[in-house]
């Protein structure tokens, strides 16, 4: 797990600088400045986008992630598998766009009055279409390069950074909230042109296609990854974006600016899961194409410990916090609380089986992995069309935590089934133990009126009471040798 440890803390270090960028734009800074509305539709242009790109893709980033092993070779270009991975998005492109136009009327039809902000808005989400299709063909091209932490930098930081300052300029009334959507749109866009860049300097940008390399065993191969590709990744997509698409069709524009503060609270969690799962999938593809089950079994059980401790730790400390939470932001939110609960509880679902869809899709089983979203896609859509009109927002909270822990159980039992691997040992639950002894802990003290403070006191006991236990019982070797790693240098520079 070299390339995965070595690579996995530093996409983590660098998803965090961007969660804390995140919290101030997301968590503190929208829920001030902008009504509920403008939230709402600032969530909505991006969803439609990245659900769109997803299917403009046509798979290819599956067939990258998968087939790449095989074009990989520098001195021939690598055949000019980029080249071809952009002829392919460039034809699912122009048939994507030409279906987000034709439906306008559909997608707009049954929104709630506030959604005319949406009306106006519309086309904003076309360029956006483009530039996430750009930004995930390059990203995936240097995941499979081994370099998935620039990717990470562009967008978890230096997008934030454009939408902080968008942000800004807009508070102190230099701009007006349409000038501050085309900044926004901007910055969303600046990591594609950024990695563009990036290849050209890294010298990694080879556009023109060896096609006499692709046999006819290697094309039916990608078309088949492709055409699976096709249903997992937009699935995939689907389940990340439909909730909020859900409610502002159902609900309106208000209360998707609602959930989707609240929902990004229950998130934090999950940052870790993304950047391992983006390193991991290219060391696991390689390992299968090796048929080396060892080194997939270690990462499966040290990727599911060792985000399990860290997403347990984060959700105590955010839960712990819920009322300090809602003091950073206007009472208008507050009917999103118990949204942070059960995210937060569904994505600890999501953890517990680490990198197991990597692994499903890396395999000679990865059509299974398409059928499983396929299915997590519609029992969502189902408990949301249920649920929301009876809970409203809460409600799609809820069908998230019921969909997310039927999907964890659907892939825990695959990978048993065809391989006998499974994550978990007795160290799951000793962690469950230190986690609820921890929160129990953290109830008994006092609050400060000063929320600030509280945070901080609160957040260091809830850290100490988990973190101390969680390195002496062994619980995650990684994060002991990680940890034992700190320590070191600490006292080194200390005895300098």
């Amino acid at each position: 797990m070299g390339i995965i440890k070595k690579q996995s803390i530093s996409g983590t270090i660098y998803s965090y600088v961007g969660v804390v960028l995140g919290f101030i734009t997301i968590g503190v800074l929208y829920p001030r400045i902008f009504d509920t509305e403008e939230v709402g539709l600032l969530r909505v242009l991006v969803s439609y986008a990245v659900m769109f790109s997803q299917f403009a893709g046509l798979g290819i980033n599956t067939v990258t992630v998968k087939l790449f092993p095989f074009f990989r070779d520098y001195d021939k270009k690598h055949h000019g598998y980029l080249g071809l991975a952009l002829m392919v998005s460039t034809l699912g492109l122009i048939l994507s766009i030409a279906i987000f136009l034709l439906f306008k009327s559909y997608i707009l039809a049954d929104a709630d009055v506030d959604a005319n902000l949406f009306a106006r808005y519309y086309y904003f989400v076309v360029p956006l279409i483009i530039f996430s299709l750009l930004f995930n063909v390059f990203d995936t091209y240097y995941r499979v390069l081994y370099n998935a932490v620039k990717g990470i930098i562009y967008k978890e930081v230096i997008q934030r950074v454009f939408i902080l300052m968008a942000i800004a300029l807009f508070y102190f009334e230099l701009i007006d909230f349409k000038t501050t959507v085309i900044l926004y749109c901007i910055a969303i866009i600046t990591p594609t042109i950024l990695l563009f860049f990036s290849l050209i300097y890294n010298k990694q940008l080879f556009l023109k296609p060896d096609l006499g390399f692709i046999d006819k065993k290697m094309s039916r191969e990608m078309l088949t990854v492709g055409f699976y590709g096709i249903l997992a990744s937009f699935s995939g997509v689907l389940v990340l974006n439909i909730d909020v698409i859900m409610v502002e069709r159902m609900l309106g524009l208000s209360q998707a600016g609602i959930y989707t503060i609240t929902f990004f609270f229950g998130t934090l969690i999950l940052i870790p899961l993304r950047t391992l799962g983006k390193i991991g999938s290219v060391v696991i593809a390689d390992a299968w194409k090796r048929d080396d089950l060892a080194t997939i079994d270690d990462i499966y059980k040290k990727s599911s410990i060792t985000l399990s401790v860290i997403g347990i730790l984060l959700f105590i400390g955010i839960w712990g916090n819920i009322d300090n939470i809602f003091s950073l932001i206007k009472d208008d939110y507050l009917p999103g609380k118990m949204v942070i609960l059960y995210i937060g509880i569904a994505n600890l679902f999501d953890i517990s089986v680490g990198v197991s869809p990597h692994i499903i899709v890396n395999s000679k089983y990865y059509r299974y992995l398409s059928y499983f979203l396929i299915g997590f896609a519609i029992m969502l859509i189902v408990t949301n069309l249920m649920l929301i009109p009876i809970y409203g927002i809460v409600g799609a909270a809820i069908a998230s935590l019921i969909s997310k822990f039927i999907f964890s159980l659907v892939k825990f039992y695959f990978l048993y089934n065809k391989y006998k691997l499974q994550p978990f040992t007795i160290k799951y639950v000793y962690l469950i133990i230190i986690g609820l002894v921890t929160y129990f802990i953290s109830t008994l003290m006092p609050a400060f009126s000063n929320f600030i403070v509280d945070i901080i006191l609160r957040s260091l006991l809830i850290s100490v009471l988990f973190i101390v236990p969680v390195y002496f019982l062994k619980i995650s070797e990684d994060l002991n040798q990680r940890l034992e790693s700190i320590l070191r240098s600490f006292m080194g520079s200390n005895s300098n």
